[in-house]
């Protein structure tokens, strides 16, 4: 049953706007809103004053003086005075928050049209802010001094999944990636993501690194907290992106994309509360979105997934079910998540290489994901995907979001 079956109602995601992530000296919180805000509308072929409501996903926590961005989109056009506009945050899952509550919005017959935003200005604030600001979506470490931030969370994740599985699974004969050596398969995601942010024209880091040097510790791939290297570290970013949802086609630039179904669950917040390897609450997720769309995997042609750091992507394709708890190194042994395989992961690059604004991430991946499925993902395009996944994550798989999307 999809999501139109259930409601009887369509969401359609009908235009969007997406900025280059990165350092973006000459970009304020508010320009980057009204950048992506006003391309999404122009996109969708409709007028700001048919927006009903405005959703807007930042986490920010102390990153910037401005907490109280939720009418800065109404910059956009004197059109959206009086539109009744909310900030949402879900830690770095706000993006897709967002998202989920302009499709509620819908469903509850509230608005016809939505339009959604996430945004986050982080590079202006020096490493101590941004650590300290990231890790108040911790349970046990929010509040604390740390040398290691988040990514010495997720290199506790590491350590424990080497422990219980090495690197897991690989081919017979897949050399490194079947021999026990977790720091070869994450730098081969890395090394994979890299290779595909060349192709994106918003990414933040647009070179080919290659494997070596994503598996070897180096002056310019330090080791920042065992046994996560720089490269495995998502980069503090500036972006913005944005997209319009409606329950009917707006007559735009191009063709619709369906919602056909979608997930949120979240898991509890004290670490030893959970299994540190089986992401259960993204597990979740993930059967409530494709149950929801009456799909499964391999009805999938491509999936953006939250790789904040490659250990989390890992653990995503056991998550989602591509392979079983332990075995995540399969999916890369056996090519299927390379942009020529069975299910394309991260096309885009990921936050890898794309970068990640967090609170502009989910909204940012919904974007990545349209332009898949209407063919103007240019350089990143694949060969013409019909249906696509998007998973975003707030905390150590704490706040869970999953969309199904289609092509019309």
């Amino acid at each position: 049953m999809s999501l139109k079956e259930q409601f009887g109602k369509d969401v359609l995601l009908t235009g969007w706007g997406h900025s280059r992530f990165g350092k973006l000296t000459d970009e304020t919180l508010e320009s980057l809103i009204v950048q992506v805000a006003t391309e999404a509308i122009g996109n969708a072929g409709i007028e700001p004053g048919q927006i009903d409501e405005v959703y807007i996903g930042q986490f920010n926590s102390g990153m910037m003086p401005l907490a109280f961005p939720s009418s800065l989109a109404l910059q956009v056009s004197e059109q959206l005075a009086n539109v009744p506009s909310t900030r949402v945050e879900n830690a770095c899952a706000s993006g897709s928050a967002a998202f989920q509550q302009g499709t509620k919005s819908l469903l509850a017959g509230t608005a016809k049209t939505v339009l959604v935003i996430g945004a986050e200005k982080m590079t202006q604030a020096g490493a101590d802010v941004v650590g300290a600001a990231l890790l108040g979506a911790d349970y046990d470490m929010a509040g604390k001094a740390s040398t290691t931030g988040f990514t010495g969370l997720f290199a506790e994740v590491a350590k424990h999944y080497e422990k219980r599985y090495g690197a897991g699974v690989g081919n017979p004969g897949a050399g490194s990636l079947g021999a026990g050596n977790l720091g070869d398969v994450l730098g081969t995601i890395a090394a994979k993501n890299h290779r595909n942010g060349v192709d994106n024209p918003y990414a933040q880091l647009r070179k080919d690194l290659g494997e070596d040097f994503c598996r070897t510790v180096s002056d310019k791939n330090p080791m920042v907290a065992d046994p996560l290297r720089r490269t495995d570290c998502s980069p503090v970013s500036d972006g913005a992106a944005a997209v319009v949802l409606s329950v009917s086609p707006t007559g735009g630039e191009t063709a619709p994309v369906r919602l056909a179904g979608f997930g949120h669950a979240n898991d509890f917040f004290p670490a030893e509360r959970r299994d540190p390897t089986a992401f259960a609450a993204t597990r979740a997720s993930w059967q409530r979105a494709l149950a929801m769309a009456g799909v499964g995997l391999e009805d999938l042609d491509l999936a953006e997934v939250h790789d904040c750091f490659t250990i989390a992507e890992l653990l995503m394709y056991e998550a989602m079910g591509l392979t079983e708890p332990g075995q995540g190194s399969r999916a890369l042994a056996e090519g299927w998540v390379f942009k020529d395989g069975k299910l394309p992961v991260n096309v885009s690059g990921g936050l890898k290489a794309k970068g990640h604004p967090v609170g502009a991430t989910g909204v940012s991946q919904h974007v990545i994901a349209a332009m898949q499925l209407t063919g103007t993902a240019g350089g990143m395009q694949l060969a013409n995907p019909r249906r696509a996944a998007v998973q975003n994550m707030g905390g150590v798989g704490i706040a869970n979001y999953v969309s199904v999307l289609e092509a019309v």
